[in-house]
Formats: C-alpha cells, structure tokens, sequence
C-alpha cells in the first residue's frame, strides 16, 4: 500500500517542503507554511495510460457551442432580496461563503429559505454547532415546517460529501465550515489547513454533482472571514452579513459573485420571527429623524442599482484636550480630515478647537464620493448652528479646491429624493446640464463650489423664516 507522506505548502506562493519552516525560502514570507494534505505515492507504470503516465481527458473536451444553459440553472430562494445579491437566485453547482460576527443572523437566514426551497426541492443541513433538537427548536420558532428538509449533525468533511454524491440533494448548508474536519490532517479544526482543505473538498462536490452549497464562516474581531483569504478565492461567491446585532437592521453585501454583480445588497430586519426583508430602506432610515436640529443633512447613496437615502449627522463642540478629538462611524476616517481641511482653506470655517463627531445614521457605511457634498454641509450647519430643512437633499463630490464635480446616477438619485417628497436638491452643475429638469417635480439646485451650496441653504433659510 502506498505510503501517505506529510508535506507542507506556503499560502503565499504555494511552494512545497518536507517539513514546517517558519520562513518560505521561495518567497521570503514568514509564517505563512502550513500542513497540508499527504500525498501518496502511486509506483510508477500503475497510472492510466498516457505520455506521462496520466489519464487521457480528450473525450471530455466539449465545444462552447454545445454547452446549454437551462432555463432553471437558478433556484429561488424565497427572498427578493437574497435573490438580488446572489444575481438572480441560487445557481446550480456554486458554492456561496455567508460569513458574518456571532449573532448576527447568518444560520436564522439560512434556515428561514430551508422553507421555500423544501416546497419544491430537497435541502440538506449539516450542522457541527447545533444537535438535531436545537435546530428544531429554532425552526419552530421560525415557522419552518416543510418535510423536505433533512438534517446532518457530523463534522467529518469527507464523510458529508460522500453522503452528498449518494444522497444527491437538491441544495445542501453547511453551518459552519470551521466545525468541519478532515482525518488526514494532525491540525484542528478551524486551523488554516484544515478550513482550505475543507472548502477544496466542498467545492469539488458542488461541481461534480451540480448541488449549490451554502458554506457559513465566522468572523474575525479585525471584521475578516475566519480562515486562510485562498477561502474565499475557491468559492464562488462570498456573502457578508452586516450590522449591529443590538439593532435590527441587518445589510446582506455580495463581496464576491461570479455569478452577478458585487455592488448589489439586501436590508433586512431582525424580529421575533426572524429575518423580514426591507422593500423600502430610504423610508426606515429615516423613521425619527430630528426635525429643527442643526448638523443633519439627508444624502441620496447608491448601493449597486439601488438609491438609498441616509441621514448625516455631524457635531462640533468644545474641546478640552491639546489635539482635538475627530470621530466618524459609518463613514472614512481620513476622508473628514480632508474636508475639514477644504471647509477651513477654503471657506475660511476653523475646526481647531472643535471636537467633530460624525455619524451615518442606521448601520449603513458611506463609501462612495458622493456624500462628500452632504458631510460639508452637515459640518456648516454644526459649526454655525443652523438647521438644514427637513426637505433638503444634498450630493456630490467635493474637491481640494472647494469645487464640486458630477457623480453618477444623478437621475436615479434626484428620483428617490422625489418619490419621498423632498422639495429641493443640491447636486453639481455637471449632473445638472445633463439631466432633463422638466422631468422632475423636485427643485434642483446646481452649484459648482462650497461657496455657491452655502449661499443656498442661506436662501432656504430666508425663505421658510
């Protein structure tokens, strides 16, 4: 019998050794040689036949032309707003990585679809956290009932997926690959090996038999999917689950999809009965918003093809330390140093003696350049303490000089704005001359500097005293 030898790989290079070093001599890493899978040593002249010993593949060469791509390749899952980050629904033989902190809904999520896809399709749960009674327990409480739903509680890796190639389900969670373990390997489980591995083995079970499988995994304290970042290269598709799990919103974010956009999200909220989707996030977001209060400023975000308004809320006050405190949640740290710096180079505003704190209000992060127009003035209105009206909306990005430059989506932005009554935009002269205004019931304010967005909020305020 062929004898199984030990051997280790590098996760930056991928080169092999014998045995572990704390630095890869190919690449020069440190700390990255792990173990990996024995390799076994077939005698030579015992391969199939082949110019170097290997089995010939040439009768599974297909043309592209033959390839045919069904009209059911997607499985609903039940949710529209799952379905619209996963790119249309569940694609056959995808592997989907859903990670996210503890307790923030990931196995509620998965459990919840168990009811839709078992009306019509098989699903099978293996579970490494949970007994079968536990389980039970949360799907009552859930409302899951169906008798499609079948339940696995192991952590052998290659024992589920030989019970997989036999049973052949239709859809198969996997709730949490850090639980799962291979033998061959000395390393626990949860280790660097051990989850790679793991997630080669899925992935190869997922391809061969077309079964979409659900892989879950932790995260870390610094926010990244437990495990090697190979993890999320082998999968397919890469799902993050975000929010506070103190508060109920919870945003579903595609980081990686092979099979749709990565721009796309689905908000949901969590209640006693689980995950509800959100159809309308903008109208949530700014449920008691403040109304009369200086520093707070409605800016319209894009998330993929979908515009989302948020509020923006900003406070200046005294401050007693040598280095005054700078603080934003919810939106970049550095990108407020810089429009601080415009807001007093430019428009002549001092900051430094002020504490600022700055806050994306509902869980939400504002990444895009978009806001930057929108966190000036919630800055204006904190400094001078004057309310921005409540129908007033506000984007675009501002630049070192003070000006302000043209963003995308401007329509679907200024749409938005209206469908919720806001009566007045502020947005770049650049969005402004490519928009057909006639369209829009909404007041558009085009301005192309600080200067000029300042002098309309004067206005506004002259106008409702």
């Amino acid at each position: 019998m062929a004898k199984a030898k030990t051997r280790y790989e590098c996760t930056a290079c991928g080169a092999v050794y014998p045995k572990w070093n704390g630095r890869c001599t190919s690449c020069g890493a440190w700390n990255t040689i792990e173990e990996a899978l024995p390799e076994i040593n077939v005698p030579a002249g015992r391969g199939k036949t082949g110019t170097h010993g290997g089995a010939d593949l040439s009768a599974q060469i297909r043309e592209l032309s033959e390839i045919g791509t069904n009209d059911d390749i997607r499985y609903d899952t039940g949710l529209p707003e799952l379905n619209r980050v996963l790119g249309g629904g569940l694609v056959k033989g995808s592997a989907v990585l859903l990670g996210g902190e503890p307790g923030i809904g990931k196995s509620t999520l998965l459990l919840q679809i168990c009811q839709h896809l078992g009306e019509a399709h098989s699903v099978l749960y293996v579970s490494g956290e949970e007994s079968a009674r536990q389980i039970k327990l949360r799907a009552q409480r859930l409302g899951v009932d169906t008798e499609s739903l079948y339940l696995l509680t192991v952590t052998d890796a290659e024992s589920v997926c030989e019970t997989i190639s036999e049973t052949e389900p239709d859809v198969v969670i996997v709730d949490s690959i850090q639980t799962m373990h291979i033998d061959g390997l000395s390393s626990g489980s949860g280790s660097v090996p051990q989850v790679r591995e793991c997630t080669n083995l899925f992935m190869r079970t997922a391809k061969a038999k077309e079964i979409p499988i659900f892989l879950v995994g932790h995260v870390t304290k610094e926010g990244a999917i437990a495990g090697p970042k190979v993890m999320e290269h082998i999968v397919d598709a890469v799902l993050i689950f975000e929010g506070d799990r103190y508060q109920s919103m919870r945003i579903l974010r595609a980081v990686k999809n092979r099979f749709g956009s990565t721009n796309e999200i689905g908000v949901f909220e969590m209640n006693d009965k689980g995950l509800s989707e959100v159809e309308n996030p903008s109208a949530m977001l700014l449920e008691g918003r403040p109304l009369g209060v200086s520093g707070t400023c409605v800016c319209c975000m894009m998330e993929g093809s979908r515009p989302i308004l948020a509020e923006i809320q900003a406070l200046c006050a005294k401050s007693t330390l040598s280095a005054p405190r700078r603080t934003a949640t919810g939106f970049d740290y550095n990108r407020v140093y810089i429009l601080l710096a415009v807001l007093e180079k430019r428009m002549g505003l001092f900051f430094g003696a002020l504490d600022v704190y700055l806050n994306i209000v509902g869980g939400f992060r504002l990444d895009e350049p978009a806001g930057d127009l929108a966190v000036a003035l919630s800055l204006y209105s904190a400094l001078m303490d004057k309310p921005i009206g409540e129908t007033v909306l506000a984007f675009g990005e501002v630049g070192l000089g003070g000006e302000l430059r043209g963003v995308s989506n401007a329509a679907q932005r200024i749409a938005e704005a209206e469908r919720l009554g806001f009566a007045v935009c502020i947005l770049p002269k650049q969005n402004l001359r490519t928009l057909q205004t006639g369209r829009f019931k909404i007041k558009l304010e085009g301005v192309s500097n600080l200067k000029e967005a300042f002098a309309v909020l004067e206005k506004l305020a002259r106008k409702q005293q």
